[in-house]
């Protein structure tokens, strides 16, 4: 059994990945030739058309079976649908991202900037992965906040070095989750700096947090953090409103509630944030990433 599973590690490393990642070179390749709008749209047309044939749909439609039973299935496959036109313009839109600034609407920049100006305490924003995500990174920077963000490193090399690469433009500072980036998180906090972390993916070994009227497995680390460090906890999400156009919304630092006992603290904090999370995917459910196994089967 051992010797089947490394052959089946073997394959996807030596066969799999260079093939996924040609394929994701080749598209890439088209939308940077595209104009941004088209772009978006040709990557949309392709998500809606080729994701919900795709084996992770059955993820997403357990995810919404959960989620949201109430949904007919009618609605549910519109979800799905719009979830995978709204992935592949995301994908199709990172060429473009230098250009994306110019048709987003902020709300809330002023907080950005006096986090920016005075830097009073170490920031930590959150955000989930709504509408095109990156819009977030893109507001600090251009609100002259620099940001140490925390992101999971996609598992084919080939196409983590194109992330990054598309990436570049942001401005920020880009670390993987893991130890080393832990310590370049701290070291930011301890400087006073701004760090952001995607709060909305499941940790196997985090703690069981409402999310949807069910428990799911939350990371509870930007909570304790947010207590060891004293931080301002800033709320970040982004709706796409029609297209390659965006509103990015930045809500005022959340209050940090001590009642002596530091885990019922930080459990309290990570459902408020579970539920900010929650009120934004019912709002706009086709643009979250319901790929995630975010509860326990």
């Amino acid at each position: 059994m051992a010797s089947r599973s490394q052959s089946a590690r073997r394959r996807r490393r030596y066969v799999g990945y260079p093939l996924e990642a040609a394929f994701l070179y080749l598209i890439y390749g088209i939308f940077i030739v595209l104009p941004l709008d088209t772009a978006s749209a040709f990557g949309g047309w392709i998500g809606r058309t080729i994701g919900p044939r795709l084996r992770a749909s059955r993820k997403a439609r357990r995810n919404l079976d959960r989620a949201m039973p109430e949904l007919s299935e009618e609605r549910r496959d519109e979800i799905i649908t719009g979830m995978w036109d709204n992935l592949g313009r995301v994908m199709a839109e990172y060429p473009h991202l230098d250009q994306i600034w110019a048709r987003t609407d902020m709300i809330g920049g002023k907080i950005v900037d006096e986090i920016a100006a005075f830097r009073q305490k170490p920031t930590l924003f959150f955000s989930a992965h709504t509408g095109n995500w990156e819009v977030g990174l893109l507001g600090a920077a251009r609100h002259g906040l620099h940001v140490t963000a925390v992101y999971r490193r996609p598992n084919n090399p080939a196409i983590s070095w194109l992330i990054s690469k598309a990436r570049s433009v942001i401005g920020s500072r880009m670390v993987p989750k893991g130890r080393d980036g832990a310590r370049e998180v701290v070291a930011t906090l301890r400087n006073k700096g701004a760090v952001c972390i995607m709060i909305d993916q499941k940790m196997n070994d985090g703690i069981p947090v409402p999310f949807f009227g069910r428990d799911a497995m939350t990371a509870p680390a930007l909570a304790q953090l947010a207590f060891k460090y004293d931080c301002a906890v800033v709320p970040v999400f982004v709706e796409r409103l029609e297209g390659a156009h965006f509103r990015l919304t930045v809500s005022p630092p959340l209050e940090l509630i001590d009642s002596g006992d530091r885990n019922a603290d930080v459990r309290a904090l990570m459902i408020r944030i579970n539920q900010m999370v929650e009120d934004r995917v019912r709002a706009r459910p086709e643009q979250w990433l319901w790929l995630h196994r975010r509860w326990p089967d």
